[in-house]
């Protein structure tokens, strides 16, 4: 087990089963966080789809916002999809929800629709070979960036995956496919 990543998924609600699973097909062990202490050891975080009003009201009271705050300041890698996005964002038009402000992103919520407009598609991915597959659940998508963030996917002119420094963020969910692509990215970050 000696070099093997340990990834800790955000397991307060929402697909963190899915980002496991994902996480071990890809060779890495993944832990489930619902405790500060279980911040300490890892060497990255998901912070999963799911409702992101109750994942940023969660993190307060399981008081882990400051550690993840903190650890990321100290350069541990973060990948928020979905809901995740709009947790990591220091911006989300027309709403006051909590977030822990790590990505200089402005994340619009329930951008492309609701649930029964869900959809999927192939995405061209910045410095990857193929296309991957997104699969999006009333999904958000960013409308602005600013300092160092990269933009790496876009879909129909709207920012759809994003990238700064140690942050990684999409509005899809790479972990309901079986292209493990973009978990891996996100481990070569860690």
């Amino acid at each position: 087990m000696a070099g093997k990543k340990v990834i800790g998924v955000l397991a307060l609600q929402g697909a963190f089963v899915e980002h496991e699973a994902a996480l071990r097909r890809c060779g890495a062990k993944a832990i489930r966080v619902r405790r500060k202490e279980e911040l300490e050891g890892i060497d990255g975080l998901i912070i999963p789809g799911g409702e992101s009003t109750s994942i940023g009201r969660l993190l307060v009271a399981y008081d882990l916002a400051e550690t993840i705050v903190e650890r990321s300041q100290t350069g541990m890698p973060i990948f928020g999809t979905c809901a995740g996005m709009i947790v990591m964002a220091k911006e989300i038009p027309g709403s006051d929800q909590f977030t822990l402000g790590l990505m200089d992103i402005s994340a619009r919520r329930n951008a492309f629709g609701r649930q029964v407009e869900s959809f999927e598609a192939d995405l061209d991915v910045k410095g990857f070979p193929r296309p991957v597959r997104g699969i999006f659940i009333r999904a958000p998508y960013i409308d602005r960036v600013w300092g160092e963030t990269e933009v790496l996917s876009v879909y129909e002119g709207k920012v759809v995956m994003a990238r700064e420094r140690n942050l990684l963020t999409c509005s899809f969910h790479p972990e309901l496919t079986t292209d493990l692509s973009i978990h891996k990215y996100f481990l070569d970050m860690a």
